[in-house]
């Protein structure tokens, strides 16, 4: 990925889909919002790229149900967030723990 932004016909040749699908999975998913200028052009970052890719993959190739793979990226989501969690908590542990030592 070169570009902060791509355009809407850019992410669909990306994925191979058309642009009404990706539109239709914007009102599908909460987690896919593309900014809109005030003409409505969209545009993805690499961000909504990846979870374009994310609702491809469940969709497609897993054959999972719009709810289904809302559901599978919500669970996802909760992962991510609970192993960021874990890792700052670690992160912090092992600072005090070196500052501990030190005094």
């Amino acid at each position: 990925m070169d570009k902060l932004y791509y355009s809407i016909t850019e992410v669909s040749k990306m994925l191979g889909v058309n642009a009404s699908l990706l539109r239709f999975w914007e009102t599908e998913f909460d987690c896919l919002r593309p900014h809109k200028n005030k003409k409505g052009n969209r545009s993805y970052t690499a961000d909504d790229i990846e979870t374009l890719k994310k609702i491809l993959y469940l969709t497609r190739d897993c054959g999972f149900t719009l709810s289904g793979a809302r559901d599978q990226l919500k669970a996802v989501n909760v992962k991510d967030e609970k192993m960021q969690v874990i890792n700052t908590l670690t992160s912090i542990r092992s600072f005090l723990t070196d500052l501990k030592d030190t005094i």
